[in-house]
């Protein structure tokens, strides 16, 4: 036989598989996602982008490999932060591939930081962000008023916090009128629903303050609280507002954002209105010092009143008033004295006639006496009036003159005693040295001047 009919010419080369590029990439993307449908990778976030239409594009990577990551706006809208280049992060997903540009790729549905919860991050980047704005400012806080009179709270009706607020209001002031705004403080729209509650009382202006109320939780309970758009309603409240959200150790954005934060529902409700007891305690303080302060001034005024009493100028004078006074009232009694003797002496004569002409029966003669001492009496009584007539005018005169010599009335005529630093009167120019201290006692009170020059004459 032979070679050529010992081969085997049967054998024949497979066929060939051309794939197409976009259908090679389907199939491997089928393979891959299958495969990697539900995973977890961590890693730091660079190229960040922030797309307008809501999603949001980044690489995640490490020290010796990098992925494209993509989030779409479905689940963008979820996250509680923002992410940022160079925040390391958790991520889960599913592994695809982008066959544009035949990418493997991560469809990221969840995404949280690594060492710091989602809420927390997410509070600490708002409340940066607010505060650069100046909304936690203390020049932008409004004062709460002292006793309102209507108070609006936003909150849930069946929450305890609502109870307690109403309790200690009721015991405190009973006449305080209050209005509430039913509102949810937990979930998705309690942040939506709370602002429209501010919006409300805003607009209708029927409140004096209001307080936003909500009791203590997780922070994912109280992450309503720390909405943005929240936060800047009650930014732009006119109405002062008290935040009263969880516990004493919680916090929130509208903490800082709102006029007066109370570490509890409760103390919302102390702060915001005083008691009528201490009302009136702080009356009775008050008036307690007005008479204190009033006894005071009297006093001072008393002491300067006595100070200027015992000056020496008017000692003086008070004397001088006294002396003229005292020798007035000796005239009066030498005048009222000579009166009497005048009168006493005629009596007895009288009495001397009446019992010699008792000793006579000659009526004629008694009755010529008494006509004669009638006459007598009537010129007596004439040339007393007269003579009293003239001490009175004398005396009128003296008083006259010496009210015209008294210094109170030289001072009401526009004149003024001055004295020297020492409180002597000043009588010459000559004795007054320029730059001196003099005073001026006027007709109402007492002035203090310098001497700028004096001019003698």
């Amino acid at each position: 036989m032979a070679f050529s009919d010992q081969l085997d010419f049967s054998f024949r080369p497979p066929d060939r598989r051309v794939w197409k590029v976009r259908d090679l990439v389907a199939a491997v993307r089928t393979h891959v996602e299958r495969e990697y449908v539900d995973i977890w990778i961590e890693g730091e976030i660079s190229n960040f982008r922030n797309h307008d239409s809501g999603h949001i594009y980044f690489t995640l990577k490490d020290e010796n490999a990098q992925i494209k990551m993509v989030m779409f706006r479905s689940s963008a809208r979820l996250l509680r932060f923002r992410p940022e280049n160079g925040m390391q992060i958790v991520a889960r997903g599913r592994v695809t591939i982008y066959e544009d540009r035949g990418e493997l790729q991560i469809s990221a549905e969840y995404l949280e930081p690594k060492g710091a919860g989602a809420l927390q991050v997410a509070f600490e980047q708002l409340k940066a962000k607010l505060e650069a704005e100046g909304l936690f400012a203390a020049e932008r806080k409004k004062p709460i008023p002292g006793l309102p009179q209507r108070i609006g709270i936003v909150t849930s009706p069946q929450t305890a916090a609502l109870r307690d607020i109403l309790n200690i209001l009721r015991r405190r002031h009973y006449s305080a009128n209050v209005l509430i705004y039913p509102a949810q403080v937990q979930g998705e729209g309690a942040g939506l629903e709370v602002g429209n509650g501010i919006r409300y009382f805003n607009k209708t202006g029927i409140v004096d303050v209001i307080i936003v109320a909500r009791g203590g939780g997780s922070a994912e309970d109280l992450a309503a609280f720390n909405n943005e758009g929240l936060a800047r309603i009650v930014a732009n409240s006119t109405i002062p507002i008290i935040s009263a959200i969880g516990h004493e150790t919680d916090f929130t954005i509208i903490d800082f954002v709102s006029d007066l934060r109370a570490a509890t529902p409760s103390a919302a409700a102390e702060m915001v209105i005083r008691s009528r007891q201490e009302i009136e305690e702080q009356s009775e303080s008050l008036r307690k010092r007005l008479g204190r302060a009033m006894r005071y001034r009297l006093l001072m005024g008393r002491q300067a009143i006595t100070e200027l009493a015992t000056h020496g100028a008017f000692g003086r004078m008070m004397d001088a008033i006294n002396r003229r006074q005292q020798r007035l009232d000796e005239f009066t009694f030498r005048l009222t004295q000579a009166e009497q003797r005048v009168l006493e002496r005629w009596r007895r004569r009288f009495e001397i006639l009446s019992a010699a002409v008792r000793h006579y029966d000659a009526r004629r003669v008694l009755s010529n006496i008494r006509k004669d001492l009638e006459a007598q009496l009537v010129d007596l009584a004439a040339a007393t009036r007269n003579s009293l007539l003239e001490r009175k005018v004398r005396l009128g005169r003296l008083a006259t003159a010496l009210e015209a010599l008294s210094p109170l009335a030289i001072l009401e005529r526009g004149y003024a005693l001055v004295f020297d630093a020492q409180g002597k009167l000043l009588k010459d120019a000559g004795k007054a040295r320029a730059g001196e201290e003099i005073s001026a006692r006027l007709a109402k009170g007492q002035v203090w001047a310098v001497v700028k020059r004096t001019e003698e004459r």
